[in-house]
């Protein structure tokens, strides 16, 4: 799968991903830092990418619709720290071969993953 990691999270994350044989890239890879929400959804759309990311903005479905998407991952963790981060990133590696991803929105905690979308995207 194809991944853009936000600015918001270490990244660490894109290197997890990588060794897992995703193809990850960071906001700050790419020079997407300091970039609107809507900047950074619209590179993804164009690369055909999730984003992972602590930004609770992307859980808006009105701003930012699921369906539209390659998928969305949102982070909702009490401790945002980065072993925290990891180890949540970990409990959703074996879930990406298995639960619909493209044109869903994950939101994780330390207890669960809620998926919410109506299907697949079509090429936005």
């Amino acid at each position: 799968m194809r991944f853009k990691v936000d600015e918001n999270l270490h990244p660490d994350v894109a290197d997890v991903l990588r060794q897992d044989g995703h193809d990850a890239l960071t906001v700050y890879e790419q020079g997407l830092r300091g970039h609107a929400d809507g900047d950074v959804a619209g590179v993804c759309q164009r690369e055909s990418r999730a984003i992972l990311t602590l930004d609770l903005d992307f859980s808006d479905v009105r701003e930012f619709p699921p369906q539209d998407y390659f998928g969305i991952i949102v982070f909702r963790l009490v401790s945002q720290g980065h072993a925290s981060v990891i180890r949540a990133v970990g409990l959703i590696l074996p879930m990406l071969a298995s639960e619909p991803l493209v044109g869903h929105l994950w939101i994780i905690d330390e207890h669960q993953v809620r998926i919410r979308g109506i299907g697949p995207a079509s090429t936005p």
